[in-house]
């Protein structure tokens, strides 16, 4: 009987177990093509691009797209491209924005903390409702 007890309360133990606050950290976009790292700037969090896939040795690759002329000669590498999240609660980060280098648009966005290895990220204009939602994944 209490083999029986401590196997169900393992078993749900893993699923209702508390996913953590902290989402710093290294992670690959969804296609695994970059590594972005999530870090902790007074209150905020924020998210820089820390390596492209097939980057090459030549030049690094630029933020070509980018609606600002003089932003354009900027390396993609080292780009902040996640801005002013605040953590809410209940593994949900907020208010802050997401700026997509292969467009060159920046959207509203919501983190959400899916597991310790997973965050799914939505991007979105106006209400969460209208946008898209990636995933990022823990690297090691």
């Amino acid at each position: 009987m209490k083999t029986a007890f401590l196997l169900v309360s393992l078993f749900w133990g893993k699923f209702l177990a508390p996913v953590s606050e902290d989402i710093q950290g290294v992670w690959f976009n969804e296609e695994k093509t970059s590594k972005v790292q999530i870090y902790k700037q007074g209150e905020k969090y924020y998210g820089k691009i820390v390596w492209i896939k097939d980057a090459g040795a030549g030049a690094p690759r630029l933020d070509a797209k980018n609606p600002e002329e003089k932003l354009r000669t900027r390396p993609i590498v080292g780009l902040v491209m996640l801005t002013d999240f605040t953590y809410d609660g209940d593994g949900v980060w907020t208010g802050g924005k997401i700026y997509d280098p292969r467009n060159g648009k920046t959207y509203s966005c919501k983190i959400t903390k899916v597991s310790e290895t997973e965050l799914a990220v939505r991007g979105y204009i106006g209400s969460p409702l209208l946008g898209r939602t990636t995933k990022f994944w823990k690297t090691n």
